[in-house]
């Protein structure tokens, strides 16, 4: 499969599962919503139409105006999104599905968990094409459109909604860097040389040396950083002990990494 079908199938798939948790979680508790759902339930509350029906005319109505501002990449970005949420949505809501939870808290944790994931499958991509800051964003939109609704809503379908919104961004935030995620370690041993040399040619990484100082000898010598995916923690262990059982290093998570391709001279 391509890169281009594989990203369509990302966002079919993450506008299916926001259009799940809108359905089975979100509208059956009255709980309060951002976005263009969020726009559609007080639109709905005026006009006696479908809620699906509703989101497709406001994303319809968004999308224009995106496209006007932000140009083509934005269009050729969201076309599908704009399509395929209320289609899913429309779907969904002739499914017996409305009384899954029958708690409200339950209900908002399901709902902004759900959402959450369609969300940042659907924020990966996104980012890929806009380099947007697609929470801040969310939030933005979000407080005003959550605002509209208060008058429309019990001050408990107010707090869960807002629930469910934390627990969307949340979660969102976690999809979008999973499978980025790495360790960084920082690596002090009198070894450095052959800790390099091992983590270049049997771990293959790559790995960059830093000047430092002895804070009690005052001697001087190098550090050796690297960057490495977490499948690889264990085994780097392992080779660091062999080395040197007294090797002190530090080890920290990082949540993206921008690289460019190396190519290793041979002589």
């Amino acid at each position: 499969m391509g890169t281009h079908m594989r990203h369509l199938a990302a966002i079919v798939l993450g506008n299916l599962l926001v259009a799940f948790a809108v359905t089975a979680f979100i509208v059956p508790h009255g709980l309060v919503l951002g976005g263009s759902t969020g726009i559609s339930l007080v639109v709905t509350h005026f006009v006696p139409l479908q809620l699906s029906l509703a989101v497709l005319i406001v994303n319809g109505l968004l999308f224009v105006v995106g496209s006007f501002f932000l140009g083509r990449t934005f269009a050729a970005s969201t076309i599908v999104s704009t399509v395929a949420y209320p289609l899913a949505m429309a779907v969904l809501e002739m499914l017996p599905i409305a009384e899954l939870a029958q708690d409200h808290v339950l209900a908002a944790i399901c709902g902004g968990a759900f959402m959450g994931a369609g969300a940042g499958v659907i924020a990966l991509i996104a980012h890929k094409y806009l380099h947007l800051n697609v929470s801040a964003l969310l939030w933005g939109i979000d407080a005003f459109v959550i605002a509209c609704q208060f008058p429309l809503s019990s001050s408990e379908q107010i707090l869960l909604g807002i629930l469910a919104l934390s627990l969307l961004s949340i979660v969102m935030n976690k999809v979008m860097v999973m499978g980025r995620l790495q360790v960084q370690l920082l690596i002090f041993s009198p070894e450095y040389e052959k800790i390099r040399e091992l983590i270049l040619t049997e771990q293959d990484a790559g790995a960059t040396m830093l000047p430092i100082e002895q804070g009690y000898t005052h001697a001087d010598s190098k550090a050796v950083l690297c960057v490495i995916p977490r499948r690889k923690l264990w085994p780097m262990r392992e080779m660091i002990n062999s080395v040197d059982p007294h090797a002190f290093w530090v080890i920290s998570e990082v949540s993206e990494v921008r690289e460019r391709e190396l190519t290793r001279r041979v002589a």
